[in-house]
């Protein structure tokens, strides 16, 4: 409620009764000193000092926006599992992720220990168990910061990149302290912040952080009056020399295949100068692109993009539906010889504020299918050694990470790990403009809970710590390096009586193999479905 002073907003009312309960208690007390009052008088005192307390401190933002009340939350957290499992988690089933996982970000975004005692939590009997293997003889645990150089052999400004950066999230739906603390994070930490289509703002500018361009169906920030894709407006925002690389997004894995409503409500005179529409109207992403509508289009689009951009890494983000087009599109490149730098590729279980049921559980290739495809594709055009491939979908951990790896990943994007970094609790209310920790919301009162350089430095240790995990687990599996993981190092349960590794349960292609003419029918009917001048099948 932005039009009520802070005291009396709903948030603040566990607070408020006990500053009314102090006065009262203490009037009553110099009216008539009973022992009884005077408790009830300094036990209110103590509530609002407590409160006054939580308002100002800047370690948690949910008790900056809920003072004396968010308390409960931290006790039900101190008591047995079982009971915060009930009281602050929810079922398991009715989570969108699980605690232990979160609380891993946690703890390396406080910089705190990260470790536990007890064994596993997983059942490592039960179906679809995963683990790595380790080595008899495990190597020096590196200091190398694992970075990647991103740029084909067209890229003139290839972009040195760490293997662990922030996925696409935009400005709109996630809060202007959110971006700060996100991008001043990636600056602290020598990586990368995906802006997410919603455009390029003053925000993601703020930090200095390296800068990975998202540009979507509505071209937000690149866009005319009509909504059609603006060249001279590209070439403006892509020439800062904060953009590192620029981004086509196809689709996302949350919602693949269906467009956006930004409601004229929501869309500020802020969103409206990032955006670039206009106010008091609905800010509309359509479900596909208006600036080509052919495998072939798509790839000469995209040598326009490097173009614009002076020569920067341009590649393109989607999350695989059917397998024709992206065939399709291997099959573009081969014919004009125009390739990509990089692929995003995002699964169905990646994130979103608001998707309809149907898509979030039903739609699209998950991470690690899509991953596969897209690697095998390449190898079978011949193409892989030319083109990065990133991956994003629910990664968190260093162990997430090496999965990536083995199945062809150069690096990995996170989204949710860093929205937990910055202080996310998965209340689930990023669509309701009412986040209690100010990281999805545009409510100016929500928004000063989240203290940005507290958490522009929980973002760097995140990342940091992760990336020491992920050193360790690489020097286990006696590796120098996590681009050296192979399907092979991951082993699988797929039933009480057998395990396989990911090497039998995601068979590898020949280099070329498609293009000689494949006679494995997995991949020869969708090789054959598929056109470099149309994305639909053609037979």
């Amino acid at each position: 409620m932005r039009s009520l002073p802070l005291p009396f907003t709903p948030r603040f009312i566990t607070w408020t009764l006990a500053c009314l309960a102090a006065v009262g208690f203490g009037l009553a007390w110099m009216a008539d000193p009973h022992w009884w009052i005077g408790i009830c008088f300094l036990v209110a005192a103590f509530l609002s000092a407590l409160g006054l307390y939580d308002y100002m401190q800047d370690s948690h933002s949910i008790l900056r926006n809920y003072p004396v009340a968010a308390h409960l939350r931290f006790i039900f957290e101190a008591i047995r599992p079982e009971m915060r499992q009930y009281f602050f988690e929810g079922d398991k089933d009715g989570m969108p992720f699980p605690r232990d996982r979160r609380a891993i970000v946690y703890q390396r975004a406080k910089n705190t220990l990260d470790v536990r005692p007890f064994g596993t939590t997983y059942d490592v009997y039960a179906d679809r168990y995963e683990w790595m293997s380790h080595s008899i003889a495990p190597r020096p645990v590196t200091k190398d910061p694992f970075r990647i150089i991103i740029g084909g052999p067209d890229c003139t400004r290839p972009y040195s990149a760490s293997i662990f950066n922030i996925s696409a999230m935009s400005f709109g739906a996630l809060s202007a302290n959110a971006i700060r603390a996100l991008n001043g994070g990636a600056k602290l930490g020598g990586f990368a912040h995906d802006t997410g289509e919603g455009g390029y703002s003053p925000y993601h500018r703020e930090g200095g952080g390296d800068i990975i361009w998202e540009i979507g169906s509505g071209y937000f920030g690149a866009r005319n009056p009509d909504g059609t894709f603006s060249p001279e407006r590209f070439a403006e925002g892509a020439a800062n020399p904060q953009v590192k690389m620029v981004e086509l997004k196809l689709s996302q894995g949350a919602k693949p295949g269906h467009g956006g409503v930004l409601p004229a409500p929501k869309v500020s005179a802020e969103i409206s100068a990032t955006r670039g529409v206009p106010m008091g109207e609905d800010c509309v992403s359509p479900s596909s692109h208006s600036a080509f509508s052919t495998p072939v289009e798509m790839m000469q689009f995209i040598a326009e993009m490097r173009r614009l951009s002076g020569g920067k890494p341009a590649g393109f983000k989607l999350c695989i539906g059917h397998e024709w087009e992206f065939l399709a599109i291997c099959k573009a490149m081969l014919e004009t010889g125009i390739y990509p730098d990089f692929i995003v590729v995002d699964g169905k279980e990646g994130g979103t504020g608001a998707a309809p049921m149907e898509f979030v559980d039903h739609v699209g290739k998950p991470m690690r299918q899509g991953l596969y495809f897209v690697h095998n594709a390449l190898i079978g055009i011949g193409a892989r050694q030319r083109i990065k491939i990133g991956a994003a979908g629910k990664i968190i951990t260093a162990f997430d990470i090496v999965r990536a790896m083995a199945l062809g990943a150069d690096w990995c994007n996170a989204a949710r790990g860093f929205m937990f970094a910055v202080g996310c609790i998965q209340s689930q209310s990023c669509h309701t403009d009412r986040c209690p920790t100010g990281v999805a919301t545009q409510d100016p009162t929500r928004q000063r809970a989240l203290v940005v350089p507290d958490k522009i430095q929980r973002v760097a240790n995140f990342h940091r710590l992760t990336l020491h995990e992920l050193a360790e687990l690489t020097a286990a599996a006696g590796l120098d390096h996590p681009a050296d993981f192979k399907p092979i190092h991951i082993s699988r349960r797929i039933s009480p009586r057998e395990v396989v590794t990911f090497a039998d349960v995601y068979p590898a292609l020949t280099e070329g193999e498609l293009v000689a003419g494949s006679g494995n029918p997995r991949w020869r009917q969708p090789w054959d479905m598929a056109s470099p001048h149309s994305f639909r099948a053609t037979a």
